[in-house]
């Protein structure tokens, strides 16, 4: 974080509400800088409050290791022109919440995001009888749970906001997979003087191809020829455009001049080259 900004309090806009793992995620990023948190409904709001500069950055989660990439993000990353800061790895633990007073087996309902559902469907599998129903947030689920005491209803959130909303945890830990990790953008308008932690080491790009014999292949070559250590590739199809496709690639470097020299040595083969964002790895914490 620059020094024109380390002493202001940043707004951070999230999707979701106080206590989501949105919410988490911003706090462990920037522990050392006072924050205000701007909540979300959606991504799409997200981004509209950056545009708006009611928010002056903004977290988004991307990829999840156990549920995979969020695919709609990668798009709306792309059309809004921001530019990505840094990142962030969370470790999910996911919590059964409720009321105080209540047992699992007085739950006939469980309100959470699609995301945590998906991530605890092995321990709803022990009890047949809970419906699990999706909502837009894990910590808003909670939330409506305490304000509208709703007994024989439960949410999937974290420990953070059973706590901020006075839930008891019915049950702890219970996503399939504790190797359970959310990667986290931290994202921002390209105007202004906000940046990222750290060293720049990573970059997020993106290009399209047409579907030819080879066309990938040669751009992986060339990458790896400038010494580019590539950790993720996203391939969606172009609305429109038969066999053709946008491709989200992530890539580390140690030399900042081969990096930039490999973008240009790629350019003459893909259309659309966009540079979303260069910024350091990020670290893996525990929320």
């Amino acid at each position: 974080m620059d020094s024109l900004t380390k002493n202001k309090t940043l707004r951070i806009a999230i999707q979701g509400g106080y206590g989501a793992f949105h919410d988490i995620a911003a706090r462990l990023y920037f522990e050392n800088q006072p924050i205000e948190i701007i909540p979300n409904d959606t991504f799409k709001d997200l981004f509209a409050s950056l545009k708006s500069r009611e928010a002056d950055v903004g977290i988004m989660a991307i990829e999840n290791s156990l549920a995979g990439s969020i695919l709609p993000n990668y798009t709306i990353l792309k059309e809004s022109g921001m530019k990505i800061i840094g990142e962030i790895y969370l470790q999910i633990t996911l919590n059964l919440v409720a009321l105080s007073g209540q047992t699992i087996g007085d739950l006939r309902e469980v309100y959470s995001h699609p995301m945590a559902i998906l991530q605890s469907q092995q321990f709803f599998g022990n009890y047949p009888n809970i419906r699990l129903v999706d909502s837009i947030d894990t910590a808003i689920s909670a939330k409506e749970i305490a304000e509208k005491q709703l007994r024989g209803v439960g949410a999937i959130a974290s420990r953070y906001a059973a706590e901020k909303y006075n839930l008891e945890i019915l049950a702890e830990g219970i996503e399939s997979n504790k190797m359970n990790y959310t990667r986290f953008l931290i994202v921002k308008d390209t105007n202004g003087n906000i940046k990222g932690n750290g060293r720049i080491n990573k970059s997020s790009v993106s290009f399209s191809l047409a579907h030819e014999i080879g066309g990938l292949s040669k751009i992986l070559s060339i990458l790896s020829y400038y010494n580019m250590n590539l950790t993720k590739i996203q391939s969606m199809p172009i609305p429109g455009k038969d066999w053709e496709y946008h491709f989200y690639v992530d890539m580390m470097f140690t030399d900042y001049r081969l990096y930039l020299q490999s973008l240009e040595a790629i350019r003459p083969f893909t259309s659309d080259l966009t540079i979303l964002g260069e910024y350091e790895k990020g670290k893996s914490v525990t929320g």
